[in-house]
């Protein structure tokens, strides 16, 4: 890489990260390439230049952040092998990318949207690289299991997904009946992994219910 690429990419990264802390600490009505570029510490034309927009940018690093996040917690996802474990360990991921400020940025992002057309299909793809990561979890420990052949695993990444983003925002107003329902589902992952962990012959009663159940 030459020293221009080289100068250009940390550039690019600086923009990108002082996009996401001024939406995390000013919010998406005061996020403008003034604001972005004094928290980069860059000049605020090579906003245009580097993006051609805000709202590029703001894409851009909605993409970019989403990025940074899920590799912060891939080895840990892979890891898990029950679903009791998925649960707990999405309420720890919580509880750590709230303290970094993450979750706030969320809710700017998707405020964001309702105004910014660039950061809807940004922030449904931010989340689509969560929902991947959970669907691989969800494939491998549910394989199997009794549920495993009753259940889309990318329709319940969506799920789960949906839910902790639901309980990120409901934060905002009722902390503790977010924590509540964090608790509820904590509490249906220790049912499902008692489940789970039955002999084969009351396993096989568990799927012969469900089939029966399906069919109807």
């Amino acid at each position: 890489m030459s020293p221009e690429t080289a100068k250009s990419q940390e550039t690019k990264t600086k923009l990108l990260e002082g996009a996401l802390r001024t939406l995390t600490e000013h919010g998406i009505a005061k996020t403008s390439a003034r604001t972005v570029a004094a928290a980069a510490g860059v000049n605020q034309a090579l906003v245009f230049y580097h993006f051609g927009s805000v709202d590029e940018l703001l894409a851009a690093a909605c993409r970019y952040g989403a990025e940074q996040a899920v590799s912060r917690h891939r080895a840990r996802l892979a890891a898990v092998t029950s679903l009791s474990e998925l649960l707990a360990l999405g309420r720890a991921i919580h509880e750590e990318e709230r303290a970094g400020g993450h979750v706030a940025l969320l809710g700017q992002l998707l405020a964001g949207a309702q105004t910014h057309p660039a950061l809807g299909p940004a922030t449904a793809g931010g989340l689509q690289l969560w929902i991947d990561e959970i669907e691989r979890v969800l494939a491998r420990v549910l394989a199997g299991t009794p549920f495993g052949e009753f259940t889309d695993p990318a329709e319940l990444a969506r799920a789960v997904a949906a839910s902790f983003v639901g309980v990120e925002l409901y934060e905002g107003v009722d902390a503790a009946g977010a924590a509540s329902a964090l608790d509820a589902l904590e509490q249906l992952g220790v049912l499902v992994s008692a489940l789970e962990e039955l002999g084969p012959v009351a396993q096989r009663a568990v799927r012969h219910h469900l089939r029966r159940t399906a069919r109807r």
